[in-house]
This record gives C-alpha cells, sequence and structure tokens, in this order.
C-alpha cells in the first residue's frame, strides 16, 4: 500500500508538495490529477525515493522509499509519462532486458506479451510499433515484476480505443489482486469509470477529493442555485446547454444567456452527471441532450456542436472523445 502522513516537500524556498494524508490500500486504484506543475513530479520522486521529505512520512509497500531504494525496485512497478523503449530492441528484446535485470525466467517476457496483446508483435522493434502498442509495452514491463504497488502515468497516452480499453482491463485485474495503483493525470477524464478516488492537485496541495463508487446522494439533484441581480436563481439542469470554467468563474450557459455560479466545475460535474452531463475538456461540461454531432478535425481534435440556433462548438479532448464513444456506443 501506499501511505503518505503530513507530508512536505521544499525545494528554493518553495514548498513543492504538503499533503496531510493519503492512502492507497491494497486493491485500491486511486488518481491524483492535476495540470503540469501542479507537484506530480515531485510527488512521484518522493514515491520513488529520488528526493527525501522536508517532513511528514512516505511508506511504499512498508518501506521507505529515500532509505530503502532497493528494497522498493522489487516491490512497485512504474510507467512514466514517457514509454523510454530500447527502440532497437524487439517488443520481447525489450522485456527480456529488464527480466535478466530481475532475475525472471525468459517465459515471464512471454506471459507478459500475451496479456498485453502484443504475443503476435513480439519480433517486431520497438521502434515500429503503433504509439497504443507501444504503451502497452511500457505497460508490461512496468508489471513484469509483478509489483505489489504500481505508478501509472498517464497510462492511456498516445492509445487508441482498443488499447485504452485493454490496459484498463488489466489495471482492474492487478488491482483484483490486490496491487495498490495510484494513477497520475493532467484530467480525471477517462479515469471516472476506473477510480475510488481522484484526488485534485494544485501547486502540491490536494485541494479536492471525489469517490465515483457507489451511488451518492446530490446535494442540489433538480436545480443550480446561481445569484443573480439580487436573488437567488435556481436553474432546471434541463436548461442548461453548457457549463464553462475561465479565469477561476464558472458560468451556466443557458438559451437565455450566460448565468454565473459559485460552484467549480468539479462540484457541478458530481452533481450534474445524473441528469446527463459530461465533461468533455477541462473546462467544459456539456448538456448530452444538446449535443447535436461530433466532428473529427484531425486525429487528436474533436468538437461538439450544440442543437442552440447558433450551433455552438464545444472543444472535446481526445481522452474525453475515447470515453463518449464508449459511453454512447458509437
Amino acid at each position: 500500500m501506499i501511505e503518505l502522513t503530513g507530508l512536505q516537500k521544499v525545494s528554493g524556498g518553495n514548498t513543492v508538495v504538503d499533503i496531510k494524508a493519503l492512502t492507497v490500500a491494497s486493491g485500491e486504484i486511486v488518481a491524483v490529477v492535476g495540470p503540469p506543475g501542479s507537484g506530480k513530479s515531485a510527488l512521484t520522486a518522493l514515491l520513488t525515493g529520488q528526493c527525501c521529505p522536508t517532513a511528514g512520512k512516505v511508506r511504499v509497500a512498508g518501506l521507505d522509499p529515500a532509505r530503502e531504494r532497493e528494497k522498493l525496485s522489487r516491490q512497485m512497478g512504474v510507467l512514466f509519462a514517457e514509454n523510454a523503449l530500447y527502440e532497437r530492441l524487439t517488443a520481447r528484446g525489450n522485456l527480456i532486458f529488464y527480466c535478466e535485470l530481475y532475475g525472471l525466467p525468459a517465459a515471464r517476457a512471454d506471459e507478459v506479451l500475451t496479456e498485453v496483446g502484443l504475443a503476435d508483435q513480439a519480433a517486431v522493434p520497438a521502434c515500429q510499433l503503433s504509439p497504443g502498442l507501444a504503451r502497452r509495452l511500457a505497460f508490461g514491463r512496468a508489471i513484469l515484476h509483478r509489483p505489489s504497488v504500481l505508478l501509472l502515468h498517464e497510462p492511456f497516452a498516445g492509445c487508441d480505443a482498443s488499447s485504452c480499453a485493454l490496459l484498463a482491463d488489466l489495471i482492474r485485474q492487478l488491482a483484483a489482486r490486490n496491487t495498490a495503483i495510484l494513477i497520475f493525470a493532467a484530467e480525471a477524464t477517462g479515469l471516472r469509470g476506473l477510480c475510488r478516488t481522484i484526488y485534485e492537485l494544485e501547486h502540491g496541495r490536494i485541494v479536492r477529493s471525489y469517490s465515483h463508487q457507489g451511488e451518492q446522494p446530490a446535494s442540489f439533484p433538480f436545480r443550480v442555485p446561481a445569484p443573480l441581480e439580487g436573488k437567488v436563481v435556481l436553474v432546471d439542469p434541463t436548461d442548461i446547454l453548457y457549463v464553462s470554467a475561465t479565469g477561476g468563474h464558472t458560468c451556466l450557459h443557458t438559451v437565455e444567456g450566460e448565468i454565473p455560479t459559485p460552484f467549480t466545475l468539479t462540484e457541478l460535474e458530481e452533481r450534474l452527471t445524473r441528469s446527463g452531463f459530461f465533461r468533455a475538456h477541462r473546462a467544459y461540461l456539456v448538456n448530452l441532450q444538446h449535443v447535436r454531432a461530433v466532428i473529427p478535425y484531425t486525429r487528436d481534435s474533436f468538437t461538439l456542436v450544440l442543437d442552440d440556433s447558433a450551433r455552438t462548438e464545444i472543444p472535446l479532448s481526445k481522452a474525453a472523445a475515447r470515453e463518449l464513444r464508449e459511453l454512447l456506443g458509437y
């Protein structure tokens, strides 16, 4: 398991990590999300023993990462944002290399190739693998030694729908075998149905957390309160086309115009998901009942067109496009 208690890291006079408590138990899948610069890299360095905390405690699989790095390497698997494969080696050759480092039999490489769906790509050089297949291979390397703790950075980066589905299934299988799994990502899109808890990180601090397991009663299931001209307007979710967040301000967009709301986009997402709203982008929450079309401009660029008179266009992130495709089955 992973256990952080009163954790602080000060670097160059700045506090880059300040987390009171965070626990990932065996068999749990937890995510920490935040944009670049939010502190994910500093937290990873603490978890992998690359640096020591200024204060507090870090325990991974019962070990102190900074003092017991060699033991930890046997217990932890890490998938970094970059695949870092040996491109001239074949898919199998990459895994064989790490089998030798871990003292594992070559048969383990073949087992993992089958697990990640690359048995038919075993003799293909890593440099010739598609981005999705290369990501699968990097994932296979992370689980090669059957770690009890797994750190995954953007596990679905560069993946097509089939690779995303395969990796998500593998992550669930590993959790079912009591592996403690911590995912780092820029956005929560694609992680909601996978993780027990998602923590949002800003400037090294957890600013909010929410669970996606079990049915939680919404705080305002039928109306969204919004202060307007000296009164509080109760907005029916069905009247909302989309919600946007810019410059720290959140607005409800209806056919009548914009209405500011004191709630954050994440808070609204938690309450409106059951009403058919979908997180299309970090800054946009869309009412799917008002979506007219999904337009792919390029392989990585998508837009939602709404059914209002202006045919409003809302950006759709690549990860969200994949999740929406799975959700709607198109």
